[in-house]
């Protein structure tokens, strides 16, 4: 390989390795916190994205970023690192961020629909949503209020996205 440059996709695939097993280290460190998303850009510009059961601290990400930063080699490869926590309007990607949602609303997209319930319970399989809404009386005018729930299966959601009320 004398002579020969290294094609960047095969740096930015090792550097990428690399980090994956850095980051799982920094999160076994602290197993309420979990991995949402890593990438690593051609300019070797890394993005860790991570969550907690209990929620994330500027801690939590300074020491996964220690875990990373200090562990690679500037004068092997120059790079940036930003290490955030999971944001409310990035949606919802893991199981484990359902669990620590439940009580509270999401917004949730299929293939066929759109549901806006309280999250109630999680399963290995998916989640149990719950709304009250206005239907028609069966008999005579005017409305009732009814208690709906939709079971949805972790296959079929599109996009889950907790509800914001203030």
């Amino acid at each position: 390989m004398r002579g020969r440059k290294v094609p960047s996709f095969y740096l930015t695939m090792s550097l990428k390795n690399t980090v994956e097993e850095l980051v799982a280290g920094a999160l076994q460190e602290n197993p309420s916190l979990f991995l949402i998303d890593l990438k690593v850009h051609p300019d070797n510009r890394i993005e860790v994205i991570i969550d907690g059961d209990q929620g994330v601290t500027v801690d939590d990400c300074i020491a996964v970023s220690r875990a990373v930063e200090h562990n690679l080699d500037r004068e092997e490869q120059d790079f940036a690192l930003q290490v955030m926590s999971a944001g409310v309007s990035e949606g919802i990607t893991h199981q484990r961020q359902y669990q620590k949602n439940v009580g509270r609303k999401l917004k949730v997209k299929t293939a066929e629909d759109k549901v806006e319930g309280e999250l109630v319970s999680v399963t290995d399989d998916g989640i149990t949503l719950v709304w009250k809404t206005r239907e028609p009386k069966p008999v005579g005018k005017g409305k009732v209020t009814v208690t709906k729930e939709a079971n949805i299966a972790f296959k079929d959601i599109r996009e889950a996205k907790v509800m914001i009320t203030f």
